[in-house]
């Protein structure tokens, strides 16, 4: 019972944020999100990295430990989706994103913190570190068919990942007024991004639901399989084990859409845009199993 009630209070906070984002979408439904994606892009998701590897305890090993095993399980969610997507004879490089990119910053990370603690935040923000650097790279040229090295000189992920870097192998500490500036920053993008998921929600269509619902199976189904036989393989054990199975089982992250939009063909958004509502409508039920799989062999 304690068990349950614990899976409860991890999961309770981030859908009903989650649901508030929903409800808002439904009564607005011309409700404008772009400013929650650019203040995410170039203060949240910087300062919710800095935040959460400085201040947790994170050391560098672990930092680059689970920064090479994220890199591991990435590269086998991309096979699983070129499979997936020649098999249903789809665009497989710039559908591919979706299967490769899940939401482990906003909807991943908190999950992670509300089951871990503060140290299961830190593994889970390296695991998303190396995420988000590949949404500003891979899947910009996925989406293009072409290397635009310009966006990576853009982001301030890029660099807040470069500097965290630095002062966790130089074990540099992090001046407290930064600390506690990038923490309001973070925990206020968190918010924002989960609520803008559920605007989203109301948003974004499924164009073909069949479609959909087998590619969401290799994301959020697959996916956190992937992740339990890495586990395995490597001999992990204790939370690490937990957040890094957690992160294997988000679903489709919404910037993978944001991309597409910017430089895909309209088949092709129409086609990510309902692997990600239908691949985070069906982790309402499989992200609480594989929480609790966690919380019960990885604590």
């Amino acid at each position: 019972m304690e068990l349950y009630l614990k899976l409860f209070e991890i999961i309770f906070p981030v859908f009903f944020v989650i649901a508030i984002g929903y409800f808002l979408g439904k009564k607005n439904p011309n409700l404008d999100t772009s400013f929650i994606t650019n203040y995410a892009a170039n203060f949240g998701t910087p300062s919710l990295i800095i935040f959460a590897l400085t201040s947790t305890g994170v050391t560098f090993a672990i930092f680059a430990e689970y920064f090479i095993y994220a890199l591991i399980l990435l590269i086998n969610f991309g096979i699983v989706g070129i499979i997936f997507l020649i098999l249903m004879k789809k665009d497989y490089i710039r559908e591919l994103p979706p299967f490769i990119l899940p939401n482990t910053g906003n909807m991943g990370i908190p999950i992670c913190l509300f089951a871990y603690g503060k140290l299961g935040m830190g593994v889970a923000a390296a695991i998303s570190s190396l995420v988000v650097f590949l949404h500003f790279t891979l899947n910009v040229f996925l989406a293009k068919k072409e290397f635009d090295f310009i966006v990576v000189l853009k982001s301030p992920s890029f660099y807040a990942i470069l500097i965290i870097v630095a002062f966790l192998y130089f074990e540099i500490d992090m001046p407290q007024f930064v600390l506690n500036t990038v923490m309001l920053l973070a925990y206020t993008m968190i918010v924002l991004i989960l609520m803008s998921l559920g605007i989203a929600l109301t948003q974004m269509k499924i164009f073909s639901f069949k479609s959909a619902f087998i590619s969401s199976i290799g994301r959020v189904i697959v996916g956190p399989i992937i992740g339990f036989i890495l586990i395995k393989i490597f001999n992990l054990s204790g939370f690490a084990a937990g957040v890094l199975l957690i992160q294997s089982s988000m679903p489709s992250a919404i910037l993978c859409y944001l991309v597409a939009s910017m430089y895909s063909p309209k088949e092709v958004v129409d086609n990510i845009s309902s692997m990600i509502v239908l691949s985070t409508i069906m982790s309402l039920i499989t992200v609480p199993i594989i929480v609790f799989v966690a919380l019960k062999y990885f604590s």
